[in-house]
């Protein structure tokens, strides 16, 4: 059963008079932000790349579908305002994690490749949806961003521009946890098996290349590239980054075509796109950080002020999703999930070879 999406409160702003109605959603939302955020520090759930965005999400669809019902009506207002307000602000707040530098330091065969394999598993995963599958453009649409940006992050992000239903979020969000947990053991045992056999020359840098262009999340990078070595971890951590960074521009272009195809047939200017700001800002922020113009310490602040407002964005979203809307969905999502996770590894590498052949 997909949730209510009727707005937290009818104004644009946030009146003060507001806060006794949101105070026990956010509440709610924050309690299960700080466990999420202490399970995170430990060492083995540390291990298996399950970082706090994951981790508040599970939470969230484990308190929603037990004891939520009975606290819905006292904490809606304030888990709606966690889900939309704080996730746009969250996205803003995240471009504090990169710099433009970062990209130097790998350099254009890392930029090639995270173009290349954004665009190739983004449009495959839309074609597999709709002509193979039979899935709704939305979901399917969701499940391509996870896997071909940064997991939960880019799900959660691409929701606002498609207006999806949290139920479908949830559906993309699951894959992300389960194809990315794979990853962590998969890629080292890969490593590893290439090491014996010799089949590719592949050292740790551009093993890290491939992980960081391949796997879904952040954390499950990290993982990923500290079981291989050092070399492969800050390869790896560099080329995820250049990827995330490409979240912004990736917002645009499917804004723009959403607004086309919901203009098409219609005597609406076709022209008109619908800017998601929030994206605009991502990238100024990234802009901002890489000059430097604020202080380390601030900077170190709102980072941690930014996985807080993104981990009770997501346990909102797990808050307002059922299982029985996730099960409705079926095994075709999953299926297409496993489809891009092949091609992920299978095609990402040949991507990865080919490119650091050329350049």
């Amino acid at each position: 059963m997909a949730t209510d999406t009727t707005p937290a409160f009818p104004s644009r702003h946030f009146p003060l008079h507001a806060l006794p109605r949101l105070a026990p959603g956010l509440l709610l939302a924050g309690a299960l932000t700080a466990l999420a955020i202490w399970a995170g520090d430990i060492p083995w759930v540390a291990g298996l790349g399950l970082g706090a965005l994951t981790l508040a999400i599970l939470f969230g669809i484990l308190v929603g579908n037990t004891l939520y019902p009975w606290l819905q009506p006292s904490c809606h207002s304030g888990v709606q305002l966690a889900k939309q307000r704080l996730l746009r602000l969250g996205i803003i707040l995240y471009g504090f994690r990169l710099t433009f530098q970062q990209i130097a330091d790998v350099g254009a065969t890392g930029i090639i490749i995270d173009a290349l394999t954004l665009s190739t598993t983004f449009l495959l995963a839309c074609w597999l949806g709709k002509k193979v599958f039979g899935i709704d453009s939305q979901t399917a649409m969701l499940i391509g961003a996870g896997s071909s940006i940064c997991g939960a992050a880019a799900v959660m992000a691409t929701e606002p521009v498609l207006k999806a239903d949290s139920s479908k979020v949830a559906v993309a969000v699951s894959t992300v946890v389960v194809f990315g947990t794979l990853a962590i053991f998969a890629y080292p045992w890969l490593f590893q098996l290439n090491e014996h056999y010799r089949w590719l020359p592949l050292s740790q840098e551009t093993f890290g290349i491939y992980a960081g262009s391949t796997i879904h999340e952040v954390a499950q990078v990290v993982a990923a590239g500290h079981a291989v070595g050092p070399d492969a971890e800050n390869a790896a951590v560099i080329a995820k980054m250049i990827r995330v960074m490409m979240l912004a521009p990736f917002l645009l272009l499917l804004s723009g075509y959403i607004s086309r195809s919901r203009d098409a047939g219609s005597k609406a200017d076709k022209s008109a796109i619908t800017i998601p700001w929030f994206a605009v800002l991502f990238i100024a922020v990234a802009g901002l950080n890489s000059f430097s113009l604020i202080p380390a310490t601030w900077v170190k602040h709102l980072i941690t002020a930014d996985t807080w407002m993104l981990a009770m964005a997501m346990a909102a979203l797990g808050l307002t999703t059922h299982i029985s809307a996730v099960r409705e969905a079926g095994v075709k999502p999953i299926l297409l999930a496993t489809l891009l996770f092949i091609w992920l590894i299978v095609g990402g590498g040949a991507m990865n070879l080919l490119v650091q052949h050329f350049f």
